[in-house]
């Protein structure tokens, strides 16, 4: 059984939450998990004012869907905010309620699976396992639709409709209960995790679980590239339509976030930074489109603010050897359309929320990878 040299881990997981925030150099931190990147209108509105009151107006968008406030001046009254909105449903899980999905749900010329029932299910089991508590924060679940964009996270448990990843490696037979089969995998990983915060960080890790679950692991991984950056409208195949819309650098006011909640009755937040509005007439996402593109969100497939992104960096981050958000801005201010392949901007040799597959890497120090 590996243990916490074997795997690298020489200290807990720390990852912040609504109430164990992270004190960053702009003041404390709070990430708000948001299963499957669903978010309701109240509960936009709620963030938003939160936001603005408590905080230092912004909201991030994180690669795993989630928000985070920043230079939240009282946690206590921002986890009472959340709680009474249902962003908070379980004190003791909630840094462990990682849960992303395909942002189209099964709409898609491709989705074979309609996930949106599958959150809400796994989300209520995971709350309802004391033991999963104790889940690392980097855990990650994810449901695709077999789009292909959520397997392409490397999730350490992927459901698709062909069944189960364990940290890419397909298990066979395919599941037939998907939200209790993640759930015995999610127990499995806890019993051979060592001091791991991944599964892949276990050694044979997908092994052990597949042999705790009943079945074996196939040969190779499953982990296919991820989307390409997007803006603009979407046909769903029920000939309905999907806006996405992308707030620069993945970061909203409070008032951007009241925009949002005043244009949709729910959203869809994607791994990309960017937010999915569903199930409208063409007209209806033209409209909203003209309306949030006031407001500052990016919402033409070539505008120049797809597909960047980029770290905090100074003053939010002490580790960032400069103002990363201003020089990625004045950046992107010099292009007229949007960049041939991601770019990401980075303060420091961390990297941090550096997408997956092919990137343009930029620094504050004139580094260009």
């Amino acid at each position: 059984m590996p243990n916490v040299h074997a795997v690298g881990r020489a200290r807990a997981d720390a990852c912040p939450g609504a109430l164990q925030t992270h004190d960053a150099a702009d003041g404390p931190l709070a990430r708000v998990r948001v299963p499957g990147g669903a978010v309701s209108a109240a509960q936009l509105q709620v963030l938003g004012a939160a936001a603005r009151e408590l905080g230092r107006d912004v909201i991030e968008l994180t690669s795993r869907a989630n928000l985070q406030l920043r230079g939240v001046r009282d946690p206590a009254a921002l986890a009472a905010r959340l709680t009474a909105a249902g962003l908070l449903p379980s004190a003791s899980h909630e840094r462990v309620r990682n849960i992303v999905a395909s942002p189209l749900g099964g709409r898609g010329r491709h989705g074979r699976l309609a996930t949106d029932p599958l959150v809400a299910a796994l989300d209520r089991a995971l709350c309802a396992r004391p033991r999963l508590a104790g889940l690392p924060g980097r855990f990650l679940f994810a449901l695709d639709d077999g789009t292909g964009d959520a397997a392409s996270l490397d999730a350490d448990l992927t459901m698709t409709p062909d069944g189960l990843l364990l940290a890419g490696t397909p298990l066979a037979p395919a599941s037939a209960d998907p939200v209790q089969t993640m759930i015995a995998a999610a127990e499995a990983f806890l019993d051979v995790r060592g001091g791991a915060w991944r599964l892949a960080e276990v050694p044979g890790g997908a092994g052990l679980v597949a042999e705790r679950l009943g079945g074996v692991p196939a040969d190779g991984r499953h982990v296919p590239d991820p989307p390409a950056p997007h803006a603009g409208i979407i046909r769903q195949r029920d000939g309905l339509a999907a806006l996405e819309v992308v707030p620069p650098l993945g970061r909203m006011s409070g008032a951007q976030a009241e925009a949002l909640a005043d244009v949709a009755g729910e959203a869809r937040l994607t791994p990309w930074r960017s937010v999915v509005l569903r199930d409208l007439r063409r007209d209806e996402a033209e409209r909203d489109a003209a309306r949030l593109a006031r407001r500052g969100f990016a919402t033409d497939p070539g505008s120049p603010w797809v597909g960047v992104t980029a770290c905090t960096g100074s003053p939010g981050c002490a580790k960032s050897r400069g103002d990363v958000q201003g020089e990625a801005r004045r950046w992107v201010d010099g292009l007229d359309r949007a960049a041939p392949i991601p770019v990401h901007w980075a303060g420091c040799d961390r990297r941090c929320g550096m997408p997956r597959g092919p990137v343009t890497l930029k620094t504050v120090d004139g580094e260009e990878r």
